[in-house]
């Protein structure tokens, strides 16, 4: 097996040696051994683990734990421990794809907003049972509420109830904080959206271009088609590199 020193590795990767030193720190790497001089000494399956972080990590929009799954994954991988990797990264793709199914939902949940179409709240659910169909822990379902994204009704005995148009509302703020967006971003977004639905949603994120919740979530699905590729890639390489390193 071949070696290379630092810089070597960092030509051959097309990175600065102080980011291999990182890698190395953060554990996304093994280890590499070193001379009876301290210099580093790397190997094939360093090149392969780089690689490999680099690909996971191109997608940098993406939360709802997504981001440390990866992270998770890449150092079970450096540790050598590819069935783990694989299986997370299999969990990974996984939860890719239901968040862009989230995200095409939450387009045309705005779309028959924008056109006035009728949206009438024929069931009512509890918090707990939000939080399970959702996919969102009910820590997450307190933290909109107190931050104004989400007002709820409650009963006469004190519980919450959510409606229709709360599930309605909800599904788009999932899909806004997958694209991470700030909840300040989000609640100028709703409350732009619910003064006067007719309107063009401008100048209501903090980003340097006006956006409207559309081209948000339609930037993030392709942001989650990317990875899901990238993902597809992914496991390709831990396949072999678990042949090969194992």
């Amino acid at each position: 097996m071949d070696t290379y020193k630092t810089a070597e590795i960092a030509a051959a990767i097309g990175i600065h040696p102080n980011t291999v030193r990182l890698y190395e720190e953060l554990e996304l790497i093994s280890k590499p051994e070193r001379l009876p001089n301290g210099y580093r000494i790397f190997t094939d399956f360093h090149i392969e683990q780089f690689r490999l972080a680099r690909l996971a990590f191109q997608v940098e929009v993406l939360q709802n734990g997504l981001r440390k799954k990866i992270v998770q994954m890449v150092k079970k991988s450096a540790a050598r421990d590819f069935d783990t990797a694989l299986a997370l990264t299999q969990e990974y793709l996984a939860q890719v794809r239901q968040e862009r199914i989230n995200a095409e939902e939450a387009i045309e949940i705005v779309k028959k907003v924008l056109s006035g179409a009728s949206q009438e709240d024929k069931h009512f659910f509890k918090r707990k049972d939000v939080s399970e169909y959702l996919g969102i822990s009910m820590d997450t379902l307190r933290n909109w509420e107190m931050n104004g994204l989400l007002t709820v009704k409650r009963k006469q005995n004190g519980y919450r109830v959510y409606t229709d148009k709360d599930i309605r509302r909800l599904k788009v703020i999932r899909s806004l904080r997958c694209a991470n967006y700030s909840l300040e971003a989000i609640l100028g977004l709703l409350s732009r959206l619910s003064q006067n639905p007719s309107v063009d949603i401008k100048a209501a994120l903090n980003t340097p271009k006006e956006e409207t919740i559309i081209a948000v979530c339609d930037r993030l699905i392709i942001s989650l088609s990317a990875a899901e590729e990238n993902a597809k890639q992914m496991i390709c390489m831990l396949q072999k590199m678990k042949i090969t390193y194992s």
